[in-house]
């Protein structure tokens, strides 16, 4: 790709984000058709929730009739209303007046739907750290440290941490949370995460001198990361229900938020404002920029994600490639004892989704091992492109005649510096192409290590879309990077092709 395609194709990008970001407000929405008044109204509409929250149940429950639309992040479901393709919500009450402090498009419809006890849940057979939490909450009741959390954070509207005691230095306790929670709980701000849940924990982690970190997990994969061991305990927001009792044990309930539905202010009966006037292609540019990027140094997200996902493409690709070549070799062994093993190994790696197989690594096979998710996105991204690898090796070695091989072979070479000097370098020449393919193919497949908690740069536009409510500047501007990614290492494997290839080395 020439240097002003590439500069022509991020022009268009960019005006794509602005064009989109500022005609968001003006998309219009199925429940402009009829406006809602009260919470009945929502039987025949589209109703967003959290994935595995009770407002989910709820509204499941409740609304038979309804479209219940499942969103695996709060700003997921908060763009659904925004642009038109839910009708209404269902969400906390506590989070909700955050969002509306700083956004006036939403408003209440009707009073709370119901009231919900919220609670610390820890694994089942962990009744010691459960009896540790539950002597900490007392005590910071009885000595007032709880009321003066409650008043800072839900009553005051507090968006910065306080002067914490000196934090605990033992045995690290990993603790899941959702950091586009929002607040008064859980948010991430200037690469920090923030809020009432996260003094609690900071506060528990001095109190039992253990030392805090924590896994940014998607809310519906939380507690399937407790009950394997892979957090030690979920600190986002978690009603007390029958059916995850059976699955996690709770403490004793710390706070009760009550569960309201909301929608656009202009789908409300009882709201008349009208829709902000849409600013100018340089303004939505400039503001885009400021809130998504400099704001609370959010670009140190994404330096952060960016860095992460270099590592796991290029360690990935080493392993991958190297474990490539020995199933290729066991793959074109006489022998079955090798052949079919590799055989084996290819059919199933191939058919299997890589989300399936970065899941079941990390939830199953290192399930009682506390590993670095990075490692697991490197060993699953690794096995997955080893076995596109293998084939990709094998093919490229056929494709060399034998008649190369057996007249190495009778000038005196022996069999494997036959296979070094003459067949490999020709082998390298025919596949290159399609290696190159598969290797930025894997580039782009890191995007989904963000469920099992690593931050990655998709996983950092989710923090900052959470944090701007900004549909459109942060995918864009991921997705130019991923680009900008690809394109140098195109460049990179381009150059290497081409210095394989004599012919064209020599022209």
């Amino acid at each position: 790709m020439r240097p002003t395609s590439l500069l022509s194709y991020l022009a268009l990008l960019l005006l794509c984000t602005v064009v989109a970001g500022c005609s968001s407000n003006q998309l219009p929405s199925s429940g402009s058709r009829s406006t809602l008044a009260s919470a009945n109204d929502l039987q025949d509409k589209r109703i967003a929730v959290l994935q595995g929250s009770t407002h989910e149940m709820y509204a499941t429950r409740h609304y038979p009739r309804a479209t219940v639309l499942q969103y695996k992040s709060v700003s997921d479901m908060l763009l659904a209303l925004k642009s038109g393709r839910a009708d209404a919500a269902i969400y906390s009450r506590d989070e909700l007046a955050e969002y509306m402090r700083d956004s006036d498009e939403f408003g209440f419809v009707g009073g709370p739907l119901y009231r919900t006890p919220i609670s610390i849940a820890f694994h089942q057979q962990d009744a010691g750290l459960l009896l540790s939490f539950n002597r900490f909450l007392q005590q910071i009741r009885t000595d007032g440290t709880y009321d003066d959390m409650l008043k800072r954070w839900m009553q005051q509207g507090a968006a910065g941490m306080p002067k914490l005691p000196a934090a605990g230095t033992g045995k690290p306790l990993v603790v899941g949370v959702l950091s586009d929670n929002g607040l008064p709980f859980i948010i991430m701000k200037e690469n920090r995460l923030v809020g009432f849940n996260i003094e609690l924990m900071e506060r528990f982690g001095t109190f039992s001198n253990r030392r805090i970190q924590y896994a940014d997990i998607e809310f519906g994969s939380q507690i399937a990361a407790l009950a394997g061991h892979k957090i030690d305990m979920i600190a986002t927001p978690l009603a007390i229900t029958e059916e995850r009792k059976k699955r996690v044990a709770f403490s004793d309930p710390y706070y009760t938020v009550d569960s309201l539905a909301f929608a656009l202010k202009k789908n409300i009966a009882t709201n008349k404002s009208s829709a902000p006037a849409a600013p100018s292609f340089l303004s939505g540019l400039a503001g885009s920029f400021q809130s998504n990027i400099i704001q609370e140094k959010r670009y140190l997200l994404i330096l952060d994600g960016l860095k992460t996902t270099v590592i796991i493409s290029v360690f990935a690709t080493l392993f991958g490639t190297l474990l490539g070549a020995l199933i290729c070799f066991m793959r074109m062994a006489k022998s079955r004892l090798l052949s079919a093993p590799a055989r084996l190994y290819i059919a199933i790696l191939r058919g299997t989704p890589v989300l399936v197989l970065l899941m079941l690594i990390f939830y199953v096979v290192f399930a009682s091992i506390n590993i670095n998710p990075v490692i697991v996105a490197v060993i699953a991204f690794g096995m997955n492109f080893g076995a596109y690898t293998a084939e990709i090796f094998r093919t490229g070695i056929e494709g060399v005649e034998k008649g190369q091989t057996e007249a190495g072979i009778s000038l005196g070479f022996t069999r494997t510096s036959t296979f070094f000097q003459i067949v490999l370098p020709q082998m390298v020449r025919r596949i290159l192409p399609v290696y190159k393919g598969e290797f930025i193919s894997l580039v782009k497949m890191t995007s989904i290590v963000g469920y099992i908690a690593v931050q990655d740069l998709t996983k950092a536009s989710d923090i900052i879309r959470s944090r701007t409510f900004d549909a459109f500047f942060p995918l864009v501007m991921v997705a130019i990077l991923y680009f900008l990614i690809s394109w140098t290492l195109m460049q990179a494997m381009g150059w290497l092709e081409q210095k394989t290839d004599r012919r064209r080395a020599s022209s």
